[in-house]
């Protein structure tokens, strides 16, 4: 069964939607627990790797780890039918993640 590679591919920050609707009190700025290029590996979808920090991406990320690691294909989606993109919820500071099949050897799946 394949595992998942989990990277940070950026973190955006809607200052005018933050401005707008965010509890002036909240964190404002980027998200704050991840950095672009990070990565996690988790070998099934109740495998969260221990060390991703927000358990709110990992929930809107979840089920395309659940297609990864069960084989799915997003060949009609995706030039890599073995990987996706996802987001997170936020809609002020969404964090872009790639979703990435590895094989035995640790090597991305094509």
């Amino acid at each position: 069964m394949p595992k998942c590679k989990i990277t940070v591919l950026k973190k955006l920050f809607l200052e005018d939607v933050a401005r707008e609707f965010r509890n002036p009190n909240a964190w404002f700025g980027p998200c704050p627990f991840f950095e672009e290029g990070q990565t996690y590996i988790c070998k099934d979808v109740s495998d969260r790797p221990p060390e991703f920090p927000c358990d709110w991406a990992w929930n809107d990320i979840q089920k395309v780890v659940l297609g990864i690691v069960t084989d799915a294909d997003y060949g009609r989606w995706m030039k890599n039918p073995k990987s996706w993109v996802a987001c997170c919820t936020d809609g002020a500071k969404p964090v872009i993640f790639r979703l990435e099949a590895l094989d035995e050897t640790g090597e991305v799946t094509r």
